[in-house]
């Protein structure tokens, strides 16, 4: 297999990896061991801190920056990649809505690009962070204006945006009102002070109570 196929396949493994993880429906038989290892010739500038600044080693952010470098030459991934990426794991379904608000979460100082530096310090958070730290990235995500709280109309926009992605073939019953009565369950057992919202506190909490959840965050580690 040639070296850019071969990360081809990497990041689109991540792919799912990262649906999964947000979903809660991760299990031990998606998991493979490692990734290969191999020499790399040139290395990125900031190799030190980024080893610093993350949980890879040197010759993991070498393979990691290769294969970033084989699929975005410029140094930067837009978004438009990333629904590329998306569309290809899911083609029975639109991924497009999901990879937007996934972009958006890796796309830290919000200016329209992911770069490596975003990419392996996402990455090493939903790898091999603490559960806090994996949770505190998740509720970024259902946090789509940035504002500290996750509403029900987020945290809908983000279900409907899952269902859109996983398509009819897989779930060829889904009625309309689903997504909906899904948000409605969540809201109950997030939202403590029931007053609409879920702060990060009440996410966390009712996370790390939630034995599916927690289950899916200790299978990412040692995946690299």
């Amino acid at each position: 297999m040639s070296c850019r196929k071969r990360c081809k396949r990497e990041i689109l493994k991540f792919a799912q990896y990262l649906f999964r993880l947000i979903t809660g429906t991760l299990n031990t038989d998606s998991v493979e061991d490692e990734l290969e290892l191999s020499t790399v010739r040139h290395r990125p500038e900031g190799l030190e801190q980024l080893e610093a600044q993350t949980r890879f080693s040197r010759k993991e952010l070498q393979i990691l920056y290769r294969g970033f470098k084989n699929e975005c030459p410029s140094g930067v991934v837009n978004e438009e990649t990333f629904k590329d990426i998306y569309s290809q794991f899911f083609p029975q379904g639109d991924a497009s809505t999901y990879a937007h608000f996934l972009f958006n979460a890796f796309d830290t100082d919000h200016n329209g690009s992911v770069s490596f530096e975003d990419f392996v310090m996402g990455l090493s958070i939903l790898l091999r962070g603490t559960v806090q730290e994996k949770l505190i990235w998740a509720f970024n995500l259902y946090d789509i204006n940035k504002d500290g709280y996750i509403s029900k109309e987020e945290m809908l926009d983000i279900m409907k945006a899952i269902y859109d992605m996983m398509g009819k073939c897989t779930y060829p019953v889904l009625k309309e009102e689903t997504p909906r009565q899904h948000v409605e369950i969540f809201f109950q057992k997030m939202d403590k002070n029931k007053d609409g919202v879920v702060t990060i506190d009440e996410f966390i909490d009712s996370c790390q109570n939630d034995e599916n959840i927690m289950r899916s965050m200790h299978l990412f580690e040692n995946v690299l």
